[in-house]
């Protein structure tokens, strides 16, 4: 039985475009002593249904975590309101219009893949609500925009991680790309990754794309056969890269491949099969980290879930204490109050690393470098920024 500190009526999720509606006490000692006028209003816009639902459905687990532990603190009480993005562009812009429009939200979290981030930003900026996303990477999501921040790292050094681990750790001095040219996040990923493996020395042998759509590879796997690199980095989503490793081992290409954040999915294992393993990732959080923090997450999260939590639920996890933090700072549910508390955000504790907002309100952070095994990822390093 889940000990959700509000109920969720999960019927309403099923419905197109409907919102799951969940009041808790975030802050305060009882949802009766809570003054309905003094209840913040917190939109999350997460992708519950369609490619990325595992994304979604976890970082909503990793929050309601949150939102559970802090009930016994603090004063105030919340009014969380997330609506299904269904993993698209369109319906990521129309939820959060609606949850500032008609909702009347203070903040929102959200959303996940760096595309649909990008299409809530416009109705954030122009209604001045501030927008925080917790696993968005692409570098342009915040670019001038005071309204939107995010607590994970960003490509560009999420990139830089990958090449100089390539580099200096597993030393190749050849890479073939695949990157998805559907994806803001992908190319983006790409674009840093390239630039920051030829300044070490490296040449990029292959540069080729494929769609979402696509799930057939073997004409961009041939080309990559062909020139046999040291290592192929796919910084794509776990959907279409389970698949590529799965045709790869068919054609029995012998390079390591090297993925981000994005891989991050017990579904990866699934598609893969065991063409999975052997392969590097760069992420925000390592399930075998023996920080006494993480492993108490870990334990509350599998007691709860029944599975192990991934870098999504542990992201959102610190999106719900952090924006705790930022509203106790602010002493108010103005969303200009809380905008301003989120952006001079220095030094927050998180599980997934200590988190100061710079001045572009990206965090700078720490990443850690997993390797997939039979057993799922494991820890192999981390690297600073």
């Amino acid at each position: 039985m889940t000990r959700f500190p509000f109920s969720i009526d999960r019927r309403n999720l099923l419905a197109k475009g409907s919102a799951v509606v969940a009041t808790a006490v975030l802050w305060g000692a009882s949802a009766q002593a809570v003054d309905k006028s003094q209840e913040l209003k917190v939109g999350v816009i997460l992708p519950l249904t369609g490619q990325y639902a595992t994304f979604g459905k976890e970082s909503l687990n990793g929050l309601n975590l949150a939102l559970e532990e802090s009930a016994a603190s603090g004063s105030k009480g919340i009014k969380l309101i997330v609506e299904d993005t269904r993993s698209t562009v369109t319906d990521s812009a129309s939820a959060i219009n609606k949850l500032i429009a008609s909702d009347k939200v203070s903040v929102v979290i959200g959303e996940v893949a760096s595309s649909n981030t990008i299409a809530a930003t416009s109705a954030a900026q122009s209604n001045k609500v501030p927008l925080m996303t917790h696993a968005s990477t692409n570098d342009s999501i915040t670019k001038g925009k005071e309204y939107v921040s995010r607590i994970c790292f960003i490509d560009s050094f999420q990139g830089q991680v990958m090449a100089k681990f390539a580099a200096e750790d597993l030393k190749a001095k050849t890479a073939a790309i695949l990157v998805d040219s559907d994806s803001d996040y992908s190319r983006g990923l790409r674009d840093s990754f390239k630039k920051s493996f030829e300044a070490t020395g490296g040449k990029i042998t292959v540069d080729v794309s494929y769609s979402q759509k696509d799930t057939d590879f073997k004409a961009q796997l041939m080309k990559v056969r062909r020139k046999k690199p040291d290592v192929v980095f796919v910084p794509g989503y776990y959907t279409q890269v389970g698949a590529i490793l799965r045709q790869s081992k068919e054609l029995k290409i012998k390079s390591t491949y090297l993925g981000t954040d994005g891989w991050d999915s017990p579904a990866f294992f699934e598609i893969a099969g065991a063409a999975a393993e052997g392969h590097y990732l760069s992420n925000h959080f390592a399930p075998d980290d023996t920080d006494p923090t993480v492993q108490k997450f870990v334990k509350d999260y599998k007691e709860k879930y029944n599975v192990v939590p991934g870098a999504m639920a542990a992201l959102a996890y610190d999106a719900g204490y952090f924006i705790r933090d930022a509203v106790k700072r602010a002493k108010s549910n103005s969303p200009e109050d809380i905008k301003n508390a989120i952006n001079s955000t220095r030094g927050f504790k998180g599980l997934t690393g200590q988190i100061t907002l710079d001045s572009n309100r990206n965090a700078v952070k720490s990443a850690v470098i997993l390797k997939t095994t039979a057993k799922g990822n494991t820890f192999h390093k981390r690297v600073n920024p």
